[in-house]
């Protein structure tokens, strides 16, 4: 059985999610809405940075394979 998702699926993936914390961490205010709970943008920027990471190291194993197989 061969799992569902290809590298590219993966890939693209992490780079949406990486995108949208990265744009929710800059556009947010420290407080969210009228329930007063405080956002750590901190943690919201390091969690996007780590989704960026992951999806560069996904690149990198595509160039990989690419070159490894040429």
């Amino acid at each position: 059985m061969t799992f569902p998702l290809a590298l590219r699926d993966i890939s693209l993936l992490l780079a949406v999610t990486a995108i949208t914390l990265l744009v929710t961490s800059e556009l947010l205010s420290p407080y969210y809405g009228k329930i007063n709970a405080k956002i750590n943008k901190k943690r919201l920027r390091n969690t996007a940075m780590t989704f960026s990471i992951m999806f560069l190291a996904t690149v990198a194993l595509r160039i990989a394979n690419i070159l490894l197989n040429a």
